[in-house]
């Protein structure tokens, strides 16, 4: 006779099975985001690239997963990429900031 503890393992069980399905069956789209941290990663790439090459030097170089997967949903395989102001052009550029190199 089943104890009260494989009753509620077997509804445990069904719940996250449901939940899990209903996951699959609901995947949302995901989309590039770029934060200074992640863009500033690829300062070193070896420009100009195409997407394959960065996507190489990212993992070389022990780049986070979410830069790696930007640069996997760059639509245009073929394109060579001269800097990181081409997949982001509001990359900040060292005239962004008002620091003066002269007085240090």
């Amino acid at each position: 006779m089943p104890t009260f503890f494989d009753k509620v393992s077997k509804k445990v069980e069904k719940l996250v099975f449901s939940f899990e399905m209903s996951n699959f069956c609901n995947k949302t789209e995901v989309f590039m985001y770029w934060t200074l941290e992640l863009a500033s990663k690829l300062e070193d790439a070896p420009w100009p690239a195409t997407k394959e090459e960065l996507i190489d030097f990212a993992i070389r170089s022990g780049a986070p997963m979410e830069l790696i997967d930007n640069l996997r949903e760059i639509e245009d395989d073929e394109e060579v990429f001269e800097s990181i102001e081409d997949l982001w052009p509001d990359y900040p550029t060292k005239d962004d900031f008002f620091f003066n190199e002269d007085e240090y």
